[in-house]
């Protein structure tokens, strides 16, 4: 085994241009090869100018070259680590503070701004078209209540629209068996994501909606969802959902809101 610590300075640098920079390999792995520590080879790395790789760029490095495995590549997570990972990622969220949050929104906004006009276009046309598809295939979080819902063993109607005979508008989910009608309302029911205009539609058609449902007797449960779909944030709201289906019978209310 080669000597570091005998090598003069013109040695050590060629050795540290050639298997750091060269070759890619670690301070821990050249060490392991010249019986020296890597402590050692960072500071002469330093003391020779050699550009040192911080923490990001070494993992992936490593990645690259094969010489670590990827912490989470082809591993499946089980619906418990993904809930437990994004309750925590929601939680780290809310603990920001209103100064995080807007250097948050400021970031995201200039990089909007540095896009072209074509990739903005692109970028639009694409939420544009997710929009129109969620109007006829439900939202994400419509589809998740009607899953869980289902697997609860409700007798569920998907965008129920017999029920509202002689109007344009339908039920998002509706439980026959129970007289209950829920609504999914979504950030465009409360800000106008769409422009003034359309904040002001929805707010009509809502209205309007609720004087229907609850014209015929049913129980109108409105799901207030301020926030873009995640499914920890939803299994949230489906527990206070099944906590209100369950005591329905214990309640003279025929209008709920629950939510974010």
């Amino acid at each position: 085994m080669k000597q570091y610590n005998k090598m003069s300075d013109q040695q050590k640098k060629t050795i540290l241009e050639k298997e750091y920079v060269n070759n890619l390999y670690s301070f821990a792995e050249i060490a392991s090869s010249y019986d020296t520590y890597a402590n050692k080879l960072r500071r002469d790395a330093l003391k020779f100018n050699i550009p040192i790789r911080n923490k990001s760029e070494a993992q992936k490095v490593a990645l690259k070259e094969g010489r670590h495995s990827h912490p989470t590549m082809g591993k499946k997570r089980s619906e418990e680590e993904k809930q437990k990972i994004g309750l925590g990622v929601m939680e780290s969220w809310d603990k920001l503070s209103d100064k995080e949050l807007e250097r948050r929104k400021k970031i995201a906004k200039d990089n909007w701004e540095k896009l072209s006009p074509d990739e903005q276009q692109q970028i639009l046309k694409k939420a544009n078209s997710a929009v129109r598809q969620s109007s006829s295939l439900g939202s994400k979080m419509e589809l998740y209540i009607l899953e869980k819902l289902l697997a609860d063993g409700y007798k569920v109607d998907f965008h129920k629209e017999q029920m509202l005979v002689n109007t344009k508008l339908q039920i998002d989910l509706f439980l026959p068996t129970m007289g209950v009608a829920i609504e999914i309302d979504g950030p465009s029911h409360f800000e106008p994501v769409w422009g003034d205009d359309a904040l002001q539609k929805n707010k009509k058609y809502d209205t309007k909606k609720n004087g229907i449902i609850l014209g015929k007797g049913l129980t109108l449960i409105r799901i207030k969802q301020t926030k873009d779909f995640s499914k920890s944030r939803a299994s949230i709201v489906y527990n206070q959902l099944k906590e209100l289906l369950n005591n329905q019978n214990n309640t003279t209310s025929k209008y709920i809101e629950i939510g974010e």
